[in-house]
């Protein structure tokens, strides 16, 4: 069920939120040792107690749904699916899950992500590979795969993820749900393990572009205790969805995304139909182009490899989380820690990222990556004068099988191609399912849009939402 239908039901006495706990509990017990999905499901007494509302009071009261493995909850367990954290305690917990918990939000467990939110497939988890519902063959897509595959899975209605690159839009493209990523500094990263900090935000992901206004709702607005926030207000985005789009809306196709070289012709196909659909809804579509996108992939290579190996230095075993045993020295623990407790893809990062940052360098790599940066920003901008939104793919091709791209760490790290300039620019974009591919794997397309444009791009893909079936259809094996 929806969240909509779900707080219907309990409104009307149809259904209690405890009942509706245990049975979200049965079907986790019943599939997710398929799906592995999730590294830790609480017991369900501590679930109700943690909620601060009663049934009738919160927008989410007794909704459950899952945090990312980065997100702090008081008393909790958080790892960032890491071996270098294991066992670690959070000893407060982040704005958002704090917000959560005042409109009476059922916070069920820890979803699995890849390690540090490091990846696009959710296979560099230190614990286990989250499948995706629709072929377990398959990836989710990361870094938030287990979030969005619980939620597609019907195992949750809501999930929180976070975005560096676009770990919540990809891996709803590959599993057919709503992600959406918010304008930078929109959502507290308070208490939120720090990938790539100018780059992070927490996304929500969910089956409907109303369910996720309303949890995107319940976290958005300023918080004194995340020094880049905005200050913004908090409201109800759900408010101007009324099925229908804004008058004169003009949209605009970015052609050197759309006709990317190496698009699935299926993914490419639905894109077609996407845009034949807002322009029945009314639209204006217009082509037009945004050069300095094109450098995104490589500008977020270097400057998400750069931040992460700052903010992870801080785990070096003196502090928090993991510190080897034997070491003779101090050098030596430092190394045997980080040896020990980090996986591969977050050292290759962490390496990358000390070598753009290092004396010989760093003009050369992550200074020009920044100016670069501004440039990607600059193009956005300009385009946005011209148009309301912006229409690009999510993805350029169906979810992947496991291992694709194990002896290809570049075409990998390309999986971001679409995705990483939204996060580069700082402006918000959502994720939106428009097709199945002849395999029956989900397909989509995003709306890009300026800065604080978030009810624009709720109600944008609401009024695309309810046009078309696609966000009706579910795993069949999970029903």
């Amino acid at each position: 069920m929806t969240i909509k239908e779900l707080r219907e039901k309990f409104k009307k006495r149809e259904l209690s939120p405890t009942e509706y706990l245990e049975f979200l509990r049965t079907r986790f017990e019943r599939y997710d040792n398929q799906v592995k999905s999730t590294l830790e499901l609480y017991d369900s007494p501590s679930i109700v107690s943690a909620a601060r509302v009663g049934e009738e009071q919160g927008f989410l009261a007794g909704v459950p749904g899952l945090l990312k493995d980065v997100i702090f909850q008081t008393g909790r367990h958080v790892s960032a699916s890491s071996k270098i954290l294991e066992g670690y305690v959070a000893p407060y917990s982040a704005t958002v899950t704090e917000r959560l918990l005042e409109q009476g939000a059922y916070i069920m467990g820890r979803a699995n992500c890849d390690e540090f939110a490091m990846g696009s497939s959710t296979e560099t988890s230190a614990y286990m590979k989250t499948t995706n519902p629709w072929d377990t063959s398959c990836v989710p897509g990361g870094s938030s795969g287990g979030s969005v595959a619980a939620v597609a899975a019907g195992f949750v209605p809501w999930a929180l993820g976070s975005e560096t690159g676009g770990s919540v839009r990809q891996p709803a493209a590959f599993c057919g749900v709503v992600g959406f990523k918010p304008t930078y500094g929109l959502v507290s990263r308070y208490g939120v393990i720090a990938y790539a900090s100018s780059l992070d935000q927490v996304g929500t992901a969910a089956r409907t572009v109303y369910d996720n206004a309303l949890v995107f709702s319940a976290i958005a607005g300023h918080d004194t205790k995340d020094g880049t926030s905005l200050p913004v207000p908090k409201k109800d985005y759900t408010v101007g969805l009324t099925g229908k789009i804004k008058p004169g809306l003009k949209i605009g196709l970015v052609e050197n995304a759309v006709f990317a070289h190496g698009i699935d012709p299926e993914v490419a196909q639905a894109l077609d139909d996407a845009r034949i659909q807002l322009e029945k809804l009314g639209a204006q579509v217009v082509r037009l182009s945004i050069p300095a996108m094109d450098y995104g992939a490589a500008v977020y290579f270097m400057v998400s490899r750069a931040e992460a190996a700052s903010n992870l230095s801080r785990f070096d075993g003196v502090k928090y989380g993991l510190r080897a045993a034997d070491s003779d020295t101090l050098a030596d623990m430092y190394v045997h820690t980080r040896g020990e407790g980090f996986g591969r893809e977050v050292k290759r990062r962490i390496l990358i990222g000390n070598y753009v940052l290092s004396a010989g360098h760093a003009d050369a790599y992550y200074k020009s990556a920044k100016v670069v940066q501004a440039m990607i920003r600059d193009g956005f901008m300009k385009a946005f004068q011209d148009v309301d939104l912006l229409f690009m793919p999510t993805t350029p091709v169906p979810a992947f099988k496991f291992g694709a791209f194990d002896d290809n760490r570049l075409a990998m790290d390309l999986q971001d191609y679409f995705t990483a300039p939204a996060n580069l620019a700082g402006i918000p974009a959502i994720a939106l399912p428009c097709g199945l591919s002849s395999g029956k794997l989900p397909l989509g397309f995003q709306l890009v849009g300026p800065e604080l444009s978030e009810e624009l791009l709720f109600q944008t893909g609401h009024a695309y939402e309810q046009a078309t079936p696609w966000h009706t259809l579910h795993p069949s094996t999970y029903e």
